[in-house]
């Protein structure tokens, strides 16, 4: 037969769960992450819910990200952003290197990370330095600088916020917030 109708009516398959849904194709095909090599379990990485994600590798690629059913979380759902990780991590469009633009300038030049990386602890000391504050007009002991603040991403989890929270404590930094709370 080749109505549906009228095959979930010949073999009772009253809800068409069983056989009648199934396509002749069905039996044929599999699922693309059959051919993984590992499953890695992660976390993804837009927003502070925490949604469990399934990273599947192969030849030490990442041929697929999915929701992780054994998360309590998600429990195997991904918003859109999360279904688009793989995209993410794997598009073409994805810079690959340090950019660094010159104060006025027009021009971005590739940089190494090492650099890039000296750069940034070169001008945080020199920010931290510049408007220490030991203590305040009063005299009340402060050990903090009003010169760097921080605005973190909501794609951390709680242990990096943690270290980061402790880092920028002991930098004298004290005005850090969280994007994740706005």
């Amino acid at each position: 037969m080749r109505w549906p109708l009228l095959n979930q009516i010949a073999r009772r398959d009253w809800n068409a769960f069983g056989a009648t849904a199934k396509s002749p194709d069905a039996d044929r095909l599999k699922a693309r992450t059959a051919s993984a090599d590992r499953v890695v379990d992660s976390i993804c990485p837009y927003c502070a819910v925490g949604c469990g994600q399934q990273v599947y590798v192969r030849d030490e690629k990442i041929m697929n990200i999915e929701g992780d059913p054994k998360s309590p979380i998600s429990r195997g759902c991904l918003c859109p952003k999360g279904s688009a990780t793989f995209q993410l991590v794997t598009g073409t469009h994805r810079q690959q290197k340090v950019l660094y633009r010159k104060p006025y300038g027009t021009e971005w030049e590739a940089l190494p990370l090492a650099r890039a990386m000296e750069m940034v602890a070169d001008r945080v000391q020199q920010v931290r330095e510049d408007t220490w504050e030991a203590k305040t007009p009063a005299g009340i002991t402060v050990n903090r600088t009003l010169g760097i603040a921080h605005l973190g991403g909501a794609t951390l989890d709680n242990e990096e916020n943690y270290l980061i929270k402790k880092l920028f404590t002991a930098l004298g930094i004290i005005q850090i917030e969280n994007q994740a709370r706005i």
